[in-house]
């Protein structure tokens, strides 16, 4: 379909949780596709629909040469511990250390019904918990520790 254009802070649509899809319609459809397309660049790991302005629970990923996406994701479960520097399209240019679990599982669907798992540790479990927190109107900078947290403020505004 295409490559949407991503969102950046301070757009609100970052900040607002997302509606779970209900119906599987040609637009959810649409955007799925236009999901796969605009993650499916060398650098992305994962891109939620609302960093290309639609507020629905859905979210694509790109880890390894593998390209997918999962529609209504919930965090089912996380262990373990990471702490490693982590980016997002919609702070450009940003990395901070960020704590997140090792391993994370998340459930979900597809465009058919099925039910969808993805699983993983490192880097996947990583994406996986920076998606789902994209879809309940987080973003990764708000799990820094506080002092961090102003400085990535204080950088965000003199780059924009």
């Amino acid at each position: 379909m295409a490559i949407r254009e991503i969102r950046v802070v301070p757009d609100p649509v970052l900040r607002t949780p997302c509606e779970p899809i209900t119906k599987i319609t040609p637009a959810v459809r649409n955007l799925v596709q236009d999901l796969i397309d605009t993650v499916d660049d060398p650098g992305r790991a994962g891109l939620s629909a609302n960093q290309i302005g639609v507020s629905l629970r859905a979210f694509s990923y790109n880890i390894d040469g593998k390209v997918g996406y999962v529609l209504n994701p919930v965090l089912e479960e996380t262990r373990g511990e990471q702490y490693g520097d982590e980016g997002c399209l919609s702070l450009p240019n940003l990395w901070y250390k960020t704590k997140r679990a090792d391993y994370a599982r998340v459930r979900g669907i597809d465009l058919d019904g099925n039910e969808v798992v993805l699983e993983g540790d490192g880097i996947m479990g990583r994406m996986l918990q920076h998606e789902t927190d994209h879809l309940d109107g987080h973003l990764y900078i708000d799990r820094l520790e506080k002092d961090e947290r102003r400085a990535a403020m204080r950088r965000m505004r003199s780059l924009e």
